[in-house]
């Protein structure tokens, strides 16, 4: 492959808990019947007004936006991480001469907060937030995007992300997806949305990517 295109939350970073943690907490006493976290893990991966749309079932949601950033970036460095084996799998990526990029539905003061506080800016070729295009995932143009801006195609592409709507942004791009194992919203929900592999460890990316001998992931 030439490049590898990651989510950021949930694949490549573990800001799972912040999320819930965020969502808990500035959506206290607004929604018609309290939230969970276990609701709110296997319903998260959209953009932020309409992630706070589904959760509120309110249309106007701009009143809570700047909420949910103060608090999440106020608890942003206490909880956020990088998965496992994150640093060193891309930089064996990139050892073999793989373009890195990451494509999220985050916005990119957060998103750069969060790779400049793990270390993973560090690999990166390119990012695309929700900042950056007109239709934010599960529409494919913020991957078609990505591989314009590092001269690849979908064919030499790889998509790795923890939610639905990266296998179906993916596949709208016409890029294969690897959904990872560790996703909160379970694999059931990756493979019934097609993903390619599933990935029990972040380990088992450059087999698939072709840099490594052997086979990795399942379907």
């Amino acid at each position: 492959m030439d490049a590898v295109l990651f989510d950021l939350d949930g694949t490549i970073l573990d800001t799972n808990e912040l999320i819930i943690e965020t969502f808990l907490h500035i959506l206290k006493d607004r929604t018609s019947k309290p939230l969970t976290r276990e609701f709110i893990s296997a319903n998260m991966g959209l953009a932020l007004k309409d992630q706070l749309r589904f959760f509120t079932g309110r249309e106007d949601v701009d009143d809570l936006v700047p909420i949910y950033r103060e608090y999440n970036i106020r608890r942003h460095n206490d909880l956020v991480t990088a998965f496992p084996h994150v640093l060193e799998v891309l930089a064996q990526l990139k050892e073999h001469g793989c373009r890195i990029g990451v494509v999220t539905n985050k916005a990119r003061v957060t998103t750069e907060m969060g790779l400049r506080h793990t270390g993973i800016d560090a690999y990166v070729d390119e990012v695309l937030t929700v900042d950056d295009v007109r239709n934010p995932k599960p529409d494919p143009e913020m991957i078609v995007r990505m591989m314009d801006k590092l001269g690849t195609a979908p064919e030499r592409t790889l998509m790795v992300g923890d939610s639905h709507y990266d296998i179906l942004a993916a596949h709208r791009a016409g890029v294969r997806a690897v959904g990872v194992a560790w996703s909160l919203k379970g694999t059931g929900v990756l493979k019934e949305h097609g993903a390619d592999w599933i990935i029990e460890d972040i380990r088992e990316l450059p087999k698939i990517a072709g840099i490594v001998s052997g086979a990795g992931g399942s379907l």
